[in-house]
Order: structure tokens, then sequence, then C-alpha cells
């Protein structure tokens, strides 16, 4: 086994597995290799250097080739992974062509190296992130449809207000995934460009042909040529990092929700059951939110990492000293963070297990004061709007000294029955009758979603 001993004892549980093999040592060698014999392809192409040099660069371009252990150790002397890597490439291919081994790596430095080398693991990043972003977005829009009418009590500052319905939470969850899958989109063409400036950024080693060699590299890579070298501009990684925070954020407040929900005196929304998930070591009837926590977990960490990139961004002239050393492991553990919990937020969603008949019975347990607006603003469109509110908290306050429903109080009241019609009443105080615009909320969402995955 190449890799290096690590801490890896939860990765299953907060890092998807595709997400960690794109930013591993093999990952990142192998990015790393990919930009030097696309280098050499290029250079090929403008007749810099003789065509019969690519394939010996090529085959030699194999992370597997390579010992990670040994590279390791010659970072901590080197001061980067450039620097050992090319020396290691060389060898590999004056062992079976000394010649080709002379246009290896020719006019590059070790942060063009390295930085498109990263930018070729965040396209597969960013290609990860959308594909779970785009699934979790439809497992939020069915369970918002199948779910558009179910009452349940809207809390603010963690009280009873007046009822929202399940599916309007989920288009609320909805709506940010689909505008972070904006964000990524918009971001893309700026984040998904070569680094390629040589020594200081003007690639005066490469003379005339510099442009014509960038222009070849980058069209080997699959990437944007941008109007200059950016080794201490680091605006495009930021940028990344901080819509990846965003998603964190967003899933956070889904996995917020869900464990407010899952709590026993709450009991309404479930994440879904398997055998020994969410257990207790000592507890047999615990059932734990282990998703949500994922979720919460990662919105809790990437804001710190992601000033660590914010920080770095003031890096000295054309060449950064620890700021960009800083960036290194900062930029892969945030897409390692929320690519885990994008993978929980997909479980949950999916076999999200509902008690609609808790949510009802949760809802009365204010005795009908949940709806008290309702009655007050009908109410004041007869009797005004001061004599309305007021009465209508005397009668909230009578309810409650008497352990009475409000439905029973407002009976009683002739200044209440004079106005509304026992009929009247009833109507008001059934929460199925006051979710405004709740459905439409979650076909709005559902159709913003819907026209991005078109």
């Amino acid at each position: 086994m190449n890799e290096r001993p690590g801490n890896q004892l939860f990765d299953a549980y907060f890092t998807a597995r595709d997400m960690r093999e794109v930013f591993c040592d093999q990952g990142r060698v192998q990015a790393m290799l990919d930009f030097e014999a696309a280098l050499a392809r290029a250079e090929a192409r403008v007749g810099l250097i003789p065509q019969t040099a690519v394939a010996p660069i090529e085959a030699a371009c194999q992370a597997g080739h390579y010992n990670f252990a040994a590279l390791g150790e010659a970072i901590a002397t080197a001061g980067n992974s450039a620097i050992p890597l090319v020396k290691a490439l060389g060898k590999q291919i004056a062992a079976n062509d000394a010649e080709a081994e002379r246009y290896v790596h020719l006019g590059a430095t070790s942060q063009d190296v390295m930085d498109s080398g990263l930018v070729l693991q965040m396209r597969r990043a960013l290609e990860l992130i959308d594909s779970d972003l785009a699934q979790l977005g439809q497992n939020l829009a069915t369970q918002a449809q199948r779910y558009v009418a179910t009452p349940l009590a809207g809390r603010t500052w963690l009280q009873h207000a007046t009822p929202v319905t399940l599916g309007m939470k989920i288009a609320g969850w909805l709506g940010a995934v689909t505008r972070s899958r904006q964000r990524l989109l918009e971001l893309k063409p700026r984040l998904l460009v070569l680094q390629f400036g040589g020594a200081s950024g003007t690639l005066a080693a490469l003379g005339e042909q510099a442009m014509p060699i960038a222009q070849a590299l980058a069209e080997e890579l699959h990437l944007t040529l941008p109007d200059q070298p950016w080794h201490t501009q680091r605006d495009r990684l930021v940028e990344f990092g901080s819509v990846l925070g965003l998603i964190a954020g967003s899933l956070g407040k889904l996995g917020r929700d869900i464990s407010l929900l899952m709590q026993t005196e709450a009991a309404e929304v479930f994440e879904p059951s398997a055998p020994g998930k969410g257990g207790s070591s000592t507890m047999p009837h615990k059932r734990n939110p282990v998703g949500a926590a994922v979720l919460i977990g990662a919105a809790t960490r990437v804001p710190g990492l992601l000033s660590t990139l914010f920080s770095a961004m003031p890096q000295e002239h054309e060449r950064s000293l620890g700021l960009w050393h800083a960036e290194w492991e900062t930029l892969p553990e945030i897409c390692c963070l929320v690519s885990g919990s994008l993978k929980q937020a997909l479980l949950v969603t999916q076999g999200l297990e509902v008690d609609a008949d808790r949510m009802a019975r949760n809802l009365d347990l204010t005795q009908g004061l949940v709806l008290a607006e309702a009655v007050s603003i009908v109410l004041a469109q007869r009797v005004g709007r001061d004599t309305a509110h007021h009465l209508l908290e005397q009668c909230c306050k009578r309810a409650v000294a008497e352990h009475r429903h409000l439905r029973a109080v407002l009976g009683d009241e002739p200044q209440v029955t004079a106005e509304l019609s026992a009929a009247e009443l009833d109507h008001l105080l059934d929460p199925a009758h006051y979710l405004g615009q709740a459905r439409t909320w979650v076909e709005r969402a559902v159709a913003e979603h819907s026209a991005l995955t078109a």
C-alpha cells in the first residue's frame, strides 16, 4: 500500500470515499503528473521539444511508479511537493530514455505544477459535489411535494408560532441547494483555468513560444487559459472555498432542523432507521440523529478552514512564503467535509420518516393558541384592529389560566360570537385552513430546481 499511515478512523463518517480518492496522495501526485505529461505534449505541438520525447515522458507520468513516503520525506527538505516529484520523474524517464529526460518540466515552475494539478483535482471535486447536490435537490423536491399540505407547528425563537407545512420547510432546504448549484455553475469558468507562469510569472524561459505553449497546454488539460498567471492571486480558490462554505452551512441548517424535529419532545420527523444506526453504548432505546450530526459538524468546522483561506490571500509579490503553504491541506479538507455532509444528507432525505399524527397533536399542544392570529385578523375587519387584538389577548390568557381550548373560550365570549358563527370559528381554528402560501412556495422551489436540472 503506497498511502502513508494517517488518521482514517473517521473518514467513512465525515468524508465521501470518492472525494477522499481525489485528494489522497495518489490523486495529488497523479494530477501533477498529468500536468507534466500535458506540458510535454504542448511543447512538442509547437516544436519546442522533439515529438519522440513525449511518449517516454508520458509513460513515466503514472503515480504508481513513485514512492509517496519517500516523496513526503523529501518535501520536508524541498519545501513543496513538485520539486522532489520532478526529480523523481526525471530519474524515471532517464532510466528508459536519457534524451527525453532533458525536456521534462521545461519552462515551468513548481507552483505551476501544484496549482494546475490542484485545479484538475478541483474539477473532479466540483463534478462530485454538483452531482450530489443535484440528487439531493431531487430528493428534497420529491419530499416537498409529498408533504406539501402536511401541517406542523411553525417555530420562532424555538416556540410554537403559526402553522406551516412540512413541504414548505423542505422547500426552504431545497431553495438553498438550488442556489448553491447556481453558484457553482457561475464560478466554474473562473475556477477551471490553467496556472502557467514559470519562475516569476513571465514565462521568459520559453521566449516567443511562451503563449503558443500556454494555449496548447490549456487545451491539453481542457482548461481555460486565463488573462495572466495567478501565482499569488488566490481569489479563484477562495471563491470556490466560500461556495463550499455556503453549502456546508445550508446542509448544517437542514441537519439542525432534522435533529430538532427528532427530539423526543417533538418526534415529528426522523432520519431513516437501519440496524445499528443511531444507538447508544448504554441506552438501548436511543435513536440518535447520526446523519444530522455530520451535517452540523461540517457546518461548524468549515468556517474555520475557510478563514484560513481568506487569511492566506495577501500573498507576497510573485511567490508566497507560508501563505501558499497554508492552502495545501485546507481546501482539500473543505472539499472532503462537504462531500461527507452531502452523502449523509442524501441518506437522510431519501428515507425521511414522518409522523403526521404527531405533528397534528403537537400543533394542538397550546389548545388552539397558535391560531389566535387567524381569528384576530378576521375579527379585526368587523370590530377594528385594536379591539380585536385586545379581545383575543384576553381570551388567550383565559384559555391558559383555565386550561381550556381557545375554541371553547371564544365560544363563550359574547363579543366574539356576536361577530363570528360557530362554523367560522371551527374553520379559523383548523390549521389546514391557515397555511397561507405554503403550497406556492413549494411549487416555486420545485420549479426552480427543475429548471436548473433540465
